[in-house]
């Protein structure tokens, strides 16, 4: 049985994927998506195997939970866990809730770990993430819930379904504070077209009218990624996408962006994270300042929006910082553009991430990391900082709670931060652009 906990709101590729590199191997593998579906006892109480998709730190911690109802309710099953947030984290792992973990281009050890079981053999431990090309099949999601279950595309006032389909794995760069550089090394692995472009078929087939390409970076291969929309395109004229791409890309592939635009590209996301070079420097962001607005310009001349992520909590970032952004966002019309839940993120520095080695980081962790919450602690050297932060996840959380409009809880956002510095009232700043809102999907992106 494979457990998914939480991905981003679309139907699970870290059930998919496996699912089909199991059925090829003559398994017939079970599936439940916690995040969509309750806990089932009688099925989890049948599996010998059961894994633990965890691409994200919030899969992570659902994850560990499921674990430990699962030990209650099979002792005696294989518990392993898999995906990017389990080769940090394996230590913890091993140690709590995991008989194995598995990252990297986990697929084909999953059936290895699996056939061993069946001849009940006892797996060999693995220690580092498997970074091998791997034969995909199809992504097998006919046991999945239907797409309707999950994330939708808003846009020009109606809502579509949507599906979900990665090009490629693994990043070329190494921004500190991702997760991908310390499992990945600075690597990437395509899919190949023909199997992207048969399981966009097959989504499209279920109901499908626009796909997000989830590789961490679309522009990572864009002689590649170009070859897969192209082809979409000219079999699905109507069908639309959106994709992540940092921000140097945007600008590297400039040239790029209205062929994409023309193949149905309707937003991007790009982890702009702060317009302070400082923070940015230190990040190893690969961007400044100066190339947001150029970015953002870029991607305005071809009509697709700009959905920036961003990190706005960092030891580094001051609280002119903080306000600086937000009167970015009010001033260049992005407040439809921006998540509300953005505006709290705060520096998450799991085991095993870059930033621990660095210099500049060690000022401000705390004595000891935090085991159960799977990060280590850090402190803001300015304490209004630290208390903005829980004020603007509070605001952020009610808004949500309660169905506020977006431009209300940026507003409150914004006063809570200058009430933080000590400055009087915003003027009238926020400026709202004529028209439809930009596109988006209907869950929030954060991790």
């Amino acid at each position: 049985m494979l457990l998914s906990c939480y991905e981003l709101g679309h139907q699970p590729q870290g059930l998919a994927s496996p699912l089909a590199f199991l059925e090829r191997a003559g398994f017939v593998p079970d599936a439940l998506d916690l995040a969509v579906e309750p806990f089932d006892e009688a099925r989890v109480g049948r599996a010998r195997f059961v894994g633990i998709s965890v691409p994200m730190h919030t899969a992570l911690r659902l994850g560990v939970a499921a674990a430990r109802r699962v030990r209650r309710v099979n002792p005696g099953a294989h518990i392993a866990f898999y995906g990017l947030y389990a080769t940090l984290n394996a230590d913890y792992l091993r140690d709590t809730v995991a008989d194995s973990v598995v990252g990297g281009e986990y697929e084909d050890a999953l059936v290895t770990l699996v056939a061993s079981l069946e001849r009940a053999e006892r797996p060999a431990p693995r220690t580092v993430p498997v970074l091998e090309r791997l034969d995909f099949p199809v992504p097998s999601r006919a046991t999945l819930r239907p797409l309707d279950t999950y994330t939708a595309l808003i846009a020009a006032g109606g809502r579509r379904p949507a599906g979900y389909v990665e090009a490629s794995r693994g990043c070329l760069h190494h921004c500190l504070h991702c997760p991908i550089p310390p499992v990945y090394g600075g690597r990437f692995f395509v899919v190949p077209p023909e199997v992207v472009l048969a399981d966009i078929r097959g989504q499209v087939a279920a109901g499908a009218t626009h796909i997000t390409f989830g590789d961490p970076d679309f522009l990572n291969g864009p002689g590649h990624s170009l070859k897969i929309v192209r082809a979409m395109h000219a079999e699905f004229p109507a069908l639309t996408f959106d994709c992540t791409a940092k921000v140097e890309h945007l600008l590297r592939r400039r040239a790029l962006l209205p062929e994409l635009a023309s193949l149905g590209c309707l937003f991007i996301v790009s982890a702009v994270e702060s317009l302070s070079d400082t923070v940015l420097a230190n990040l190893d962001k690969g961007h400044t300042r100066a190339d947001v607005y150029a970015a953002l310009g870029a991607l305005r001349e071809t009509g697709i929006a700009l959905r920036p992520s961003l990190l706005p909590f960092t030891p580094w970032t001051t609280l002119d910082d903080y306000i600086e952004l937000l009167e970015f966002v009010a001033t260049e019309g992005l407040v439809y553009h921006v998540d509300p839940v953005q505006y709290g993120i705060r520096l998450l520095v799991p085991p095993g991430s870059a930033l621990l080695e660095r210099p500049a980081m060690r000022p401000f962790l705390g004595p000891l990391p935090e085991p159960a919450a799977l990060t280590h602690t850090w402190i803001h050297p300015d304490p209004r900082m630290d208390e903005l932060q829980l004020q603007v996840m509070a605001i952020v959380a009610r808004g949500a709670r309660e169905g506020e409009e977006t431009q209300t809880t940026f507003l409150q956002v914004l006063e809570a931060a200058r009430r933080a510095a000590g400055r009087p009232a915003p003027p009238a700043l926020l400026r709202l652009p004529p028209g439809p809102r930009p596109p988006r999907l209907s869950e929030p992106w954060f991790c």
